[in-house]
């Protein structure tokens, strides 16, 4: 018989009744019924109730036993009565009688608890996380997380596409997040940077006349955490193709995230094909570049509706200045004063003025709003909207780059409050034509908008005559639910058109000579067009796992301070290794009162 066991914890059946086997693994939780000791016995596979009576030389050692020690039991598999089965566990129809017990690893007292999950600071949990993730919802989740990735791979690899791995040791680059730097022993003064993406390298691979690239890739950018964003670290399905236009990224990429959302998404759907949202539609109907498309809500331009109306909040701000706007945020079942005021409330927690509204009953709007603008205006919002009794709208007014963003939120608000979001679906989109550029306030500047590798629309012929804010970009978001899984585009590959990109930004030629002369150099001999997209892993998993938070579905994550707490990093390290690297450690000024 096997040292440890000779089944695991979660394999046993009634048609295993009569065997005497072996099993190992923790001591999950223990009862005391009338006389008899139940032990439930742990491994990564599942739990095995285990039985001992008073008798039994191992009764005591067991009951002192604390949760989480390690033992290995030996014993005949009894069928369970019929009034003691446990139909929610896949073991349940069984129980081991233990003849013999050897104890592999005693525990301590636990600094938190493993069975029934109860809440714990955060800190505590990071800190302990060997523990923690013994606790069954955070252990499937990273089970789910190795079953979705196997399924990417697969998935890929079916496709055509090659997984090639790309270097972790490169040259700092500026893609937009601050670099971690690795200073270089063998050549004193300088340092290599962990890649923020592999976005240089699989586009080298392209030009290298690769034909479809992709790698489960980690990538290393020093920012601030967030719910939805881990510091340090994080891993995406990076993929590049050749000899594609936009369309053709989509239809490879598509089918491998439908597939897994399909696959893993516990019954719910993932909506295909996926919608393709220019960004100015996006910004306008959902007031976001990453809409949740599971709200039905879609907000509309009623400026009109406005101009020169006895509403003189709203007429005057138009008559004063004709970049302003009035949209209009319709909210169906939402026509209560009682839910208006509510909202109400709401925007001006969120510093706004407040929320102007009508809501509808009896054939009539009602509030304020509705009172000023009149019966006539106040029906043509109502047929405009496709609105009725019970129903309500609510206003936001001024420039729309100024409350674009409040309006999404306003949206998503009322969604919520109103349950009108879709339950039990994934819905993707598309988000294209992102323009190239924006306007930097506060440098007074052009800038790029988003990834300065993509090729503008219209090509040299748009960078030389078209305003650069006018200029879109083959630059393309996925999102789910509201979420951004990926930023993507068609890559610009041609020399003479990303140094002029790059010139209207205010960069010149030896500044991107200098920032990315590999690539740049690569091009000039013979690039095909090619395009990719890098879909977040951790979202994917925290998405298909329910969870609205990254660290529940990451292995050993960093706290909100970018800190591993449990293997205390970062670190000081000795004075040995600083004059091994040529590095002398500045302390940073002391603020006022002696604090550091």
């Amino acid at each position: 018989m096997h040292a440890y066991r000779t089944k695991t914890c979660g394999e046993l059946r009634p048609s295993d009744v009569g065997q005497t086997v072996r099993l190992s693994g923790w001591i999950h939780r223990k009862r005391d019924h009338g006389g008899l000791l139940f032990v439930d016995l742990r491994d990564h596979y599942g739990l095995t109730q285990c039985v001992l009576e008073p008798e039994n030389k191992f009764f005591e050692t067991l009951e002192r036993l604390r949760v989480e020690s390690v033992i290995q039991v030996t014993g005949e598999v009894l069928a369970r009565s019929d009034e003691t089965v446990n139909p929610n566990l896949p073991t349940g129809g069984i129980e081991l009688r233990v003849d013999t017990m050897e104890i592999l690893s005693e525990a301590g007292e636990l600094p938190l608890p493993v069975f029934g999950e109860p809440d714990y600071p955060e800190d505590t949990r990071l800190k302990y996380r060997f523990l923690d993730l013994r606790r069954d919802t955070l252990h499937q989740n990273l089970v789910l997380r190795s079953q979705i990735i196997a399924s990417i791979r697969r998935r890929m690899t079916d496709s055509g596409f090659l997984e090639i791995q790309t270097p972790i040791l490169t040259a700092s680059s500026p893609e937009g997040a601050r670099d971690f730097l690795v200073p270089s022993r063998l050549h004193p003064g300088k340092f290599y940077a962990l890649p923020q993406a592999p976005q240089q390298f699989k586009q080298l691979i392209m030009v290298a006349g690769f034909d479809k690239y992709f790698q489960i890739a980690p990538c290393f950018r020093d920012e601030d955490a967030r719910a939805d964003r881990s510091p340090g670290e994080f891993y995406q399905l990076d993929m590049e193709m050749s000899f594609v236009e936009q369309e053709d990224v989509f239809q490879a990429i598509e089918p491998v995230l439908a597939g897994v959302f399909d696959e893993f998404g516990e019954g719910k759907a993932a909506d295909k094909p996926f919608p393709r949202i220019p960004y100015a539609e996006a910004m306008r109907k959902y007031g976001s570049d990453k809409p949740d498309l599971r709200n039905p809500i879609v907000m509309e331009n009623v400026t009109e509706v406005f101009r020169d109306s006895g509403f003189k909040v709203f007429a005057g701000m138009i008559e004063k200045d004709p970049k302003v706007e009035v949209w209009a945020i319709p909210a169906k079942t939402g026509g209560s004063r009682a839910f208006c005021d509510r909202m109400n409330g709401w925007a001006q927690k969120e510093g706004q003025p407040g929320l102007g509204y009508i809501f509808f009953r009896e054939g009539e709007g009602a509030g304020p709003v509705a009172k000023n603008i009149g019966e006539e205006r106040t029906a043509q919002v109502r047929d405009q909207l496709g609105l009725g009794d019970g129903d309500a709208v609510f206003f936001v007014a001024g420039k729309p780059k100024d409350f674009m963003a409040f309006a999404g939120r306003a949206r998503n608000q009322v969604g919520r409050e109103l349950d009108l979001f879709e339950k039990d679906v994934f819905r993707f989109c598309w988000i294209v034509d992102f323009p190239m550029y924006e306007w930097d306030e506060d440098r007074k500047v052009v800038d790029f908008s988003h990834n300065p590798f993509s090729m503008p629309q219209g090509g040299m012929e748009a960078l030389e005559t078209q305003d650069p804010l006018d200029i879109l970009a083959y630059q393309y978001d996925i999102v789910c639910n509201g979420v951004e899984l990926s930023s993507g585009a068609i890559r610009n590959h041609r020399p003479e058109i990303m140094l002029k990109a790059f010139e209207i930004a205010g960069y010149g030629a030896d500044d991107v000579e200098e920032a990315f002369g590999g690539m740049l150099n690569a091009f000039r001999y013979g690039a095909p067009p090619h395009g990719g997209i890098a879909p977040g892993i951790d979202r994917i998993v925290m998405l298909l796992a329910g969870v609205e938070n990254l660290r529940e579905v990451i292995m050993f994550p960093m706290n909100q301070q970018a800190e591993d707490l449990m293997m205390g990093a970062p670190s000081n390290v000795s004075k040995e290794q600083l004059k091994e690297l040529n590095i002398r450690v500045v302390e940073p000024p002391k603020k006022a009162g002696g604090e550091s």
